[in-house]
């Protein structure tokens, strides 16, 4: 069993989903936790280490092999609290597939929610370091966008973002910061290449909790 924890239940079709194509039949376990996300915008990430780790805990102690958190925000925490099994964040690959691709080229992590933009943009920095890369890193906050996720408007969500995306052609790589933000992708022409999180994420941690890898056309 695979064990997620979200901080919006929007995720759950979205990983439901992806189970389904890439891993049929592996159980998933989903917690959500906005409230989680309310406390770290307000104190900081670290002020809620330790209830991320009694997820966790109470994750593994359910039969989860292995644990994935879905919220870029917590990521940082949940990947480093002390667990029985063990602990992903949903966009680290995304970051490394990111770094590899721009090597010592730009850069743009997009978001829609201000806590994001740090740990991603961190997250993204350490991937190029660790593969010897020197990239430019921009960020960029989409004003309004989260307001329309909240609201329950996911189509308007995504336009939002796909428009602020559109311009930004003069970059080698644009990192989508929040899971979220993944299907204003179809939305976008042809351009700089477009990182989410989702699909990588899931295929690591399904890989954490079976062993086997996800199989290519997954």
């Amino acid at each position: 069993m695979l064990a997620l924890l979200h901080t919006s239940a929007a995720h759950i079709p979205v990983f439901d989903a992806l189970r389904d194509r890439q891993r049929p039949g592996l159980a998933l376990r989903h917690t959500v936790a906005p409230d989680l996300l309310d406390d770290a915008r307000r104190h900081g990430p670290g002020a809620v280490a330790e209830a991320v780790a009694e997820v966790v805990r109470r994750a593994a102690d359910d039969g989860a092999r292995a644990v994935l958190c879905t919220c870029s925000t917590l990521g940082a925490v949940a990947e480093t609290v002390p667990a029985p099994v063990p602990v992903l964040r949903v966009d680290r690959p995304m970051a490394e597939a990111a770094a590899d691709r721009a090597g010592d080229g730009r850069i743009t992590v997009a978001a829609a929610l201000d806590a994001t933009l740090g740990p991603t943009a961190d997250l993204v920095t350490e991937a190029a370091r660790r593969a010897g890369h020197r990239p430019r890193i921009t960020t960029l906050l989409i004003p309004g966008a989260w307001a329309l996720f909240e609201a329950g408007d996911t189509d308007g969500y995504h336009r939002a973002v796909a428009a602020a995306l559109t311009p930004l052609t003069d970059v080698d790589a644009v990192v989508l910061a929040q899971a979220s933000m993944a299907p204003a992708r179809a939305l976008l022409p042809a351009s700089a290449p477009v990182f989410a999180s989702p699909g990588p994420g899931f295929a690591a941690a399904a890989l954490a909790a079976t062993g086997e890898p996800v199989p290519p056309n997954g």
